[in-house]
Formats: structure tokens, C-alpha cells, sequence
């Protein structure tokens, strides 16, 4: 880590107690996957989930940097849907991230938008959660769908598994639009991708309107909303949230990706995203279909988050089954 020192203290204490892996296994995983962390979360506003008493313990989402950085950990100023501000961890180097991991962090949350203009998103990013009903094997023949789509705009997607359930899909745009333009252009990539198979998948906010469907998250792509990232390790579940090559999909396993494995994987074939920023699409096809979706086809905006304000354009925040016609 070139000429910082990080301490580590309680090196022992275990951090994931199904495999008995602790803290310093946990800062060995990350330096083992150095350079692929530190692409995905560089220059970013960074949410860190914290767990002091291990994965088993209370989790701490810690917006604000914690107390004690040392003075060459960078932050930058991030502002909330309530119009609060707050100094976010900004990773501009892999020591930040083994001293994140000695604050007891365990995932890395970062902000689709950079340092250099935290107002304009340069990431676009396509969460395909599976709904009960469905699983992993819906959302890789769904991210298929996805890679097929963008091939049709001119568009790369750099894809990984959640760590979870699903797969995420990232597409680096260029920063020249704010949240809600980026937000709008997801939602009607989805539409697309809805449209082509409905019965699969599905764009519904509300839960009670979605089926046994892969729900494709446009609000992902809304202000102050953060998914882990790439090489990141997910406490519920000891998996990693991993990047693959496309070829790979078919054979896809989310089981495969661990903190025991991911570190031979890495030597072997570096960082599959290292071609992330190597280009940069413009939207601006996106945003034409936003809009030709609610003149010709009378689908305008879809509900935010419940933490947001109520947003020019956007329908009922109200469950449908609780509707009332006079309710805005």
C-alpha cells in the first residue's frame, strides 16, 4: 500500500462465524483484490456497512466518515434527498479501503457519481432482483436479455452477481445529466426490456403488483441510492458481489464467488471490469424513449423511494390496493 501503515487491532475477532473467517481474513481478501476494488469504488462517494461485533452483530450504514481518519483519508461533500449534506469516505487509494475494513466495514456501498461532480451521475446501473418465485437461473437468462438490448444501442455492460440473489449490470455514461435525467433513462431501458418479455419481467414498484417476475430496479439509479460494489464482500451471505466476463453467464454460480476463492480467481485473470472507463455512452437515445414512452404509450414517471420528497411528475406514492382517488 505504498508508504501508509494501517493498524490492524483485533486481527482474531471473528467477523463471519458459519466459517469462522475473521477480521484479518477479511483485510487479506480485500488486498488480494486490490486493484479491482479500487477501480470500482475510485473517486466515489462511499456508504460503509460497518460491524464491530462481527456479521453476526449489529450493522452500522454509516453515511458520514467515521471519527479518526487519518488525515490522508479523502472524503467529499455528498447532498441527501432531505437536503442534508454529509463527508463521505472517497477511495482514492487501497489503504483507505484496509482502514474502512479496520473500522469494522465489510461492504462498500459506493454512489453511481464521482468527486469531480457529485450532481452527475457517470454510471447507469441495472439491478435484476429476483422476485419469490424466481431465482438466480431467471436473472441470468434476464441479464442475457439485457446484454442483447444494449448490443442494439451501441452500449457495454459490465456485469456482476449481487452476492445475493441477483445480477447487476453496470453502464458507464457520460456525466452530463443530473439524477432524475439518469434515473428516467433506466426506467425506460426497463420498459424495454419489460416489453419483451412480460410474463419474466417487471417494472412494478409496488410489490403487490409483481408476479413470480425479475424486477428490474430503475430506483437504483435515484440520488443517494448505493448498491455494494464490485469485489465487495456481503455480510448476509459470505459471498462477493463478483464481477464476470459476459462468456461466463451460461455456467454462472453465485456460490462460486467467496473470500476463498475470489483471491485465486483475481490472480488469474485480474480485473475482469478493468475496461470499464475505457468508454462512456451517451443517454440521450434513453431519454428520447422516456419520452416516447409517456406521449405514445402514456407511461410517465414511477414512484421514488419513500425516503424522497414528492418529485415533479411522479404518480401516487401509495400502494394501489390502498389507493383513493383524491389521494396525489
Amino acid at each position: 500500500m505504498g508508504d501508509r501503515l494501517v493498524k490492524i487491532t483485533n486481527p482474531d475477532r471473528i467477523y463471519f462465524p458459519e466459517t469462522g473467517q475473521t477480521k484479518l481474513d477479511l483485510v487479506r481478501y480485500y488486498l488480494s483484490v486490490g486493484e479491482g476494488i479500487v477501480r470500482a469504488l475510485s473517486d466515489r462517494p462511499c456508504m460503509l456497512h460497518r460491524f464491530p461485533d462481527g456479521t453476526g452483530g449489529e450493522r452500522i450504514y454509516q453515511k458520514r466518515i467515521p471519527k479518526g481518519a487519518p488525515d490522508w483519508v479523502q472524503t467529499v461533500q455528498v447532498k441527501f434527498p432531505s437536503g442534508r449534506t454529509a463527508d463521505e469516505l472517497c477511495v482514492t487509494e487501497l489503504a483507505s479501503v484496509i482502514w474502512a475494513v479496520q473500522m469494522s466495514t465489510v461492504e462498500f456501498h459506493p454512489w453511481h457519481s464521482r468527486r469531480a461532480d457529485t450532481e452527475k451521475p457517470d454510471e447507469l446501473r441495472i439491478d435484476l432482483d429476483p422476485q419469490p418465485g424466481t431465482g438466480f437461473a431467471e436473472a441470468v437468462e434476464v441479464a442475457g436479455m439485457v446484454r442483447e438490448l444494449l448490443a442494439e444501442i451501441g452500449a457495454v455492460g459490465f456485469p456482476k452477481t449481487s452476492g445475493s440473489r441477483g445480477i447487476h449490470i453496470y453502464l458507464r455514461i457520460k456525466p452530463e445529466h443530473g439524477f432524475t435525467q439518469v434515473r428516467r433513462a433506466a426506467l425506460a431501458l426497463a420498459r424495454e426490456i419489460e416489453r419483451r418479455r412480460p410474463a419474466l419481467i417487471t417494472t412494478a414498484w409496488w410489490k403487490e403488483e409483481r408476479g413470480e417476475q425479475i424486477f428490474i430496479d430503475f430506483n437504483q439509479n435515484a440520488r443517494d441510492r448505493t448498491i455494494a460494489s464490485a469485489y465487495s464482500v456481503r455480510a448476509a451471505t459470505g459471498l462477493v458481489s463478483a464481477p464476470f466476463d459476459w462468456d461466463e453467464l451460461a455456467e454462472l454460480r453465485m456460490e462460486d464467488f467467496t473470500m476463498a476463492t475470489m483471491p485465486d480467481r483475481f490472480a488469474r485473470l485480474g480485473d475482469v471490469h478493468a475496461a470499464i472507463d475505457e468508454q462512456a455512452f451517451d443517454i440521450g437515445e434513453l431519454l428520447e424513449w422516456s419520452e416516447r414512452d409517456e406521449q405514445d404509450r402514456g407511461q410517465g414517471d414511477a414512484p421514488y423511494p419513500p425516503n424522497f420528497p414528492k418529485m415533479e411528475g411522479e404518480p401516487k406514492r401509495v400502494q394501489p390496493s390502498k389507493a383513493r382517488p383524491d389521494l396525489a
